[in-house]
C-alpha cells in the first residue's frame, strides 16, 4: 500500500547552499517516489546530485514560506550520511538516495531509497489549524492551476479552522498564504 506523506524536502544546489522545498512524498515499500513537476529546482539538485533529505515537521511555518515567497530559507544543519542539508526544527529526518529515474516530459518520478533515519523528537499531532495551513499551502501551489473561485470557496471552509484552533505560527503561516492569493488575483485581474 502507498500513500502520501507531506514533507519538507531539502536538496543542495550547484553552488552547494541548500534548497527547501514543501512536497508530498509517495511513501513505498522500500522508500519513497518523489514526482516534482517541470521545471523545478528541485528535481535539477536531485538529479545533480542524487541525494536529498526528507524531513517531518509540524512547524506549518515552512510549508508556507515556501510556497507564498515570503520566506524561503530556513535554518539546517549538515545531514549525517550524505552531501546534504536536514532541516533544523525537523522531528524526524530520512535521507535518501536516487535508486531510478522514471522519466517523464512533464513529472519525472523518482525513486528515493533511505539511507539514514533520524527521530529527533515525537510528532504530538496536528491540531485544526496546522493542518488546514497545509491544505491552503497546497492551494497556492497550484494557482496556477485551479479556478478562483475552487480556490476562494477552499479557504473559506480552511478559515474556520484557523479562527478556532489557529496559535500565532499559524496565523503567522496562513497570512502569508491569504496575502500570496491576494496578489495572485491582483495578477489575474491586471491581465484580464
Amino acid at each position: 500500500m502507498t500513500f502520501i506523506r507531506e514533507t519538507i524536502v531539502t536538496s543542495l544546489n550547484v553552488d552547494g547552499t541548500v534548497h527547501v522545498a514543501p512536497m508530498g512524498a509517495t511513501v513505498t515499500e522500500h522508500g519513497y517516489i518523489l514526482a516534482p513537476f517541470r521545471p523545478s529546482r528541485t528535481l535539477d539538485n536531485l538529479l545533480a546530485t542524487r541525494h536529498a533529505v526528507i524531513n517531518m515537521t509540524d512547524d506549518v511555518r515552512v510549508y508556507a514560506g515556501c510556497v507564498s515567497g515570503q520566506r524561503r530559507h530556513w535554518p539546517t544543519q549538515p545531514a549525517e550520511r550524505i552531501r546534504g542539508a536536514v532541516l533544523a526544527g525537523a522531528l524526524a529526518h530520512e535521507e535518501v538516495e536516487v535508486a531510478s529515474v522514471a522519466e517523464d516530459a512533464q513529472r519525472p518520478r523518482l525513486d528515493c531509497r533511505p539511507v539514514h533515519r533520524v527521530n529527533h523528537r515525537p510528532f504530538r499531532g496536528f491540531n485544526r489549524a496546522q493542518a488546514a495551513v497545509i491544505e491552503a499551502a497546497i492551494l497556492v501551489s497550484r494557482l496556477h492551476l485551479l479556478p478562483a473561485d475552487k480556490i476562494e470557496r477552499e479557504m473559506a471552509y480552511l478559515s474556520i479552522a484557523i479562527e478556532k484552533t489557529a496559535g500565532p505560527e499559524e496565523r503567522e503561516a496562513w497570512g502569508w498564504l491569504v496575502d500570496r492569493i491576494a496578489e495572485h488575483n491582483t495578477g489575474r485581474e491586471e491581465r484580464a
